[in-house]
């Protein structure tokens, strides 16, 4: 099923930076999360990207159309049968190939592959852009025949250390945020570049109307009209966040002399609370005493 074909683009687009997808799944349907809402509608609409959905049940070669049988050897559950999952991503493969794309990569969405992150999310677009087209293969059930992971797939991507039902939902949060990245998908190009991960660091936090909600106030420095001084505080806090969630993140990137400022600022800080957090006990005991 082609929803959109990646054909003449806005004299701005070069046609060879279309991202092509193929999705691979028994539930079609619910890729309609995608390519009927927001941004990744939007961009669909304006044939930044193209997506066919190929259901392997057109080549279970049954009258009851089944795509899955027991696993040798026993045990719960049923196993995706190789035969119809390489006819459909063959099938694929050529869609992507009419679709302009001048080759493909199949990804299998599993909990066994490689975590997906912002810097894979970066070199998969890069390559969609270079008319590189992805078949995402969907599993469901307890997975699919080995056999296929072997002949078949490129690359296995992961989430998390987490079981879903289907590969579905990851291939929409695969294909969502590489769409992002795309030109002319976000409304504001700066907006993907301030995203989480985009530097490095989780993102600073945001604040709009009202000034005053619940008795918090908005920062002062937001309200200042110094674009300066509201850079060097986004920076500040993104980098106070990315510390205490994901300290992970800072010891594997590289600090300019502007954060290592900041992070020093952020440690002086942190110590004058902990004194002032210290006195206070010191004086409350003293007190009931």
């Amino acid at each position: 099923m082609e929803l959109a074909a990646a054909g003449e683009t806005e004299e701005t687009f070069a046609e060879n930076e279309v991202a092509r997808f193929a999705c691979v799944t028994i539930f079609p349907e619910m890729f309609s999360a995608l390519t009927q809402y927001g941004i990744s509608r939007r961009a669909l609409e304006a044939k930044l990207w193209s997506l066919t959905l190929v259901n392997p049940r057109s080549f279970s070669g049954n009258a009851a159309q089944t795509v899955d049988d027991r696993p040798y050897g026993g045990g719960p559950g049923m196993v995706m049968r190789p035969e119809p999952l390489l006819a459909a991503i063959e099938s694929s493969k050529m869609a992507l190939h009419a679709a302009g794309a001048r080759k493909s990569r199949v990804l299998y969405l599993s909990p066994q592959g490689r975590l997906l992150d912002h810097a894979r999310v970066m070199a998969i677009s890069a390559q969609a852009r270079q008319a590189t087209g992805f078949v995402l293969l969907c599993g469901r059930y307890e997975g699919v025949d080995e056999r296929i992971l072997e002949t078949a797939i490129d690359e296995e991507v992961s989430l998390g250390d987490f079981v879903l039902s289907g590969g579905e939902l990851p291939a929409m949060a695969l294909m969502d945020a590489v769409i992002r990245l795309l030109p002319r998908a976000l409304g504001d190009a700066a907006s993907a570049r301030e995203d989480s991960f985009a530097a490095g660091l989780l993102d600073c936090p945001h604040y709009t109307r009202p000034e005053v909600f619940l008795g918090q106030k908005t920062p002062e420095v937001l309200l200042s009209g110094d674009h300066g001084r509201i850079r060097r505080w986004r920076l500040k806090m993104a980098l106070a966040r990315t510390r205490k969630r994901r300290p992970d993140l800072l010891r594997n990137r590289a600090i300019c002399a502007e954060e290592t400022q900041l992070l020093a600022e952020l440690l002086a800080e942190e110590s004058a609370e902990q004194c002032g957090e210290h006195r206070l006990n010191k004086e409350n005991s003293h007190e009931s005493d």
